[in-house]
């Protein structure tokens, strides 16, 4: 069968916030909905997506933490949060005729099965999406270093990392107008300069194993597809720039 795309399988990285939509905290319907159909779009085109979703539209460990909350429990708290984001957007997907599993790194049979690496990538091959949920079980870690984890062990071919700007800036272009967007990073460069592409952790383990990230506006409809057909979207980072 003829094809154009550039990735077979794929790790989708959300935060919780991209969830929020226009409110200031939980979960917008529509918003989940609009992730759902752009998911879809990818899984028509036969392209396996595995996908880790944060939890700070819900919780966020870290602040809690520094507000006096002992922070193993606060991480906890926080890894639940991202199960109720793997429901909601299961359930959105599921709406679409999408088939979803969610596999949790927090035992709960009732809700989703239990993280099992060759289960996981049993449902991709199926042509299933797969949602990771409760980060890596394991406190201090955060869920880009869950998705940097779970991208290794499925075999992905590369991190998207969904935000709401459209890639990586020498400065917050919110907060500086004068903030130049790169094509193309490496992994040092974006530790050096300290850029919150991902956490150090995360990138650090991207980087020892050649995986990329792509960071990308998530809001834009199609921006994911173009992606999966490798148009130039958004920042990629990786070992080696083709800039000179």
């Amino acid at each position: 069968m003829k094809t154009d795309k550039r990735y077979k399988r794929v790790l989708l990285k959300l935060s919780g916030e991209a969830l929020i939509g226009d409110r200031g905290y939980g979960i917008d319907p529509a918003t989940v909905e609009f992730m759902a159909a752009e998911i879809k779009k990818v899984v028509t085109l036969g392209v396996e997506i595995a996908i880790v979703i944060g939890g700070g539209n819900i919780f966020r460990g870290v602040q809690a933490s520094v507000e006096g909350m002992e922070r193993t429990s606060a991480d906890y708290m926080g890894m639940l949060a991202t199960v109720i984001n793997a429901l909601a957007l299961q359930n959105a997907l599921e709406k679409l005729g999408i088939q979803t599993r969610v596999q949790s790194a927090i035992e709960m049979r009732e809700l989703a099965e239990p993280y099992i690496r060759r289960k996981a990538v049993r449902h991709l091959e199926k042509g299933r999406v797969v949602i990771f949920a409760a980060g890596t079980g394991n406190p201090y870690f955060t869920t880009d270093t869950a998705a940097a984890l779970r991208a290794m062990e499925i075999g992905a071919d590369a991190i998207f990392k969904g935000t709401k700007v459209d890639g990586v800036y020498t400065a917050d272009p919110v907060k500086d107008p004068e903030a130049k967007k790169y094509d193309e990073i490496t992994y040092i460069d974006v530790l050096k300069r300290n850029l919150k592409v991902m956490d150090s952790t995360a990138i650090t383990l991207c980087m020892d194993n050649n995986l990329p990230i792509v960071v990308f506006n998530i809001k834009k409809p199609d921006n994911i597809k173009k992606l999966i057909k490798g148009m130039k979207i958004g920042t990629t980072v990786k070992t080696v720039t083709s800039n000179k």
